[in-house]
């Protein structure tokens, strides 16, 4: 069910939603609805500048904080890749209702984009019109160093609780996740944004990456998928990148943005891609 603040899911549980309506169309009669998951440590508030363009195009966009993410309950513990994947149904079955009759596409942005893609892959995807992979999180232990590997497996099973931040031995951690300066600081100065991060719920990350990796073999029908990703990714490796969409093929239309960063739709050049997704979202037919 939709509520004016929240998505509710089918346990109960009340998921922060924040929603830009369609301009210019019936308040029940978009063109299109985009139901859209954030990325790791952030929350809905990531989709407010592709979704002030996708309202001007007509596109209603409904984006929840995913459980232990923003202002939701729980903050900063890991729910489980599952229930991700059920709270997504539940939020397009949610807006299927809400909407009757407007085609509803699923995008997720990191590690939305993994729960996007191994919902599909899933006995119950989710009955969506197309999906959009934003920089979907593909980064499987298999692609990582044993060091990363072994690091990660002590981390989460002797001190699951401890919590690693953006800083090491007092140095600052130099990973760019976008070119688009002035909104990263902007982050930093964000109380919901998560500066923190436990073991455990970074082990449970690193589990979904791993079936997002492998979903596409375990896809055999799906709908229209568009995927996006920057060359200059330094958050996601190439190879695991490219790796998934070879297996994907025809499935998917991909776009690689030379100037792209990870976070693509906030990236200085974020309109462009944002005006990129409207385009291929009101292209398909019913």
């Amino acid at each position: 069910m939709v509520t004016d603040d929240a998505i509710v899911a089918r346990d109960g549980m009340r998921l922060p939603l924040r929603r830009w309506d369609a301009e210019g169309q019936e308040s029940d009669k978009p063109r299109a609805v985009i139901v859209a998951l954030h990325g790791m440590s952030d929350y809905s508030n990531a989709f407010d500048p592709p979704a002030k363009v996708w309202a001007k195009l007509g596109i209603t966009t409904l984006a929840y904080d995913q459980r232990g993410f923003g202002r939701g309950d729980n903050v900063g513990l890991w729910a489980g890749a599952g229930v991700m994947r059920t709270d997504l149904d539940d939020a397009v079955s949610a807006a299927r209702a809400r909407y009757p009759g407007v085609p509803v596409f699923a995008l997720g942005e990191s590690m939305g984009g993994a729960v996007v893609l191994t919902a599909q892959a899933s006995a119950k995807q989710p009955a969506v019109d197309g999906l959009i992979l934003i920089a979907p999180a593909v980064w499987s232990r298999g692609d990582m160093p044993l060091l990363y590997r072994t690091s990660l497996f002590l981390g989460a099973h002797l001190l699951p609780g401890m919590i690693l931040s953006n800083t090491a031995a007092g140095r600052v951690v130099t990973i760019t996740p976008s070119d688009n300066v002035p909104m990263l600081r902007a982050l930093g100065r964000d109380p919901l944004f998560q500066k923190k991060t436990r073991t455990d719920t970074l082990f449970g990350l690193v589990n979904l990456m791993d079936e997002a990796r492998t979903a596409p073999d375990n896809i055999k029908t799906a709908p229209p998928i568009l995927f996006l990703y920057g060359a200059n990714d330094q958050i996601i490796p190439a190879k695991p990148t490219e790796a998934v969409i070879a297996t994907l093929g025809a499935k998917a239309k991909v776009t690689r943005y030379d100037h792209g960063w990870h976070m693509l739709l906030r990236d200085l050049e974020g309109e462009s891609v944002a005006r990129d997704v409207a385009d291929w979202v009101l292209g398909r037919k019913p």
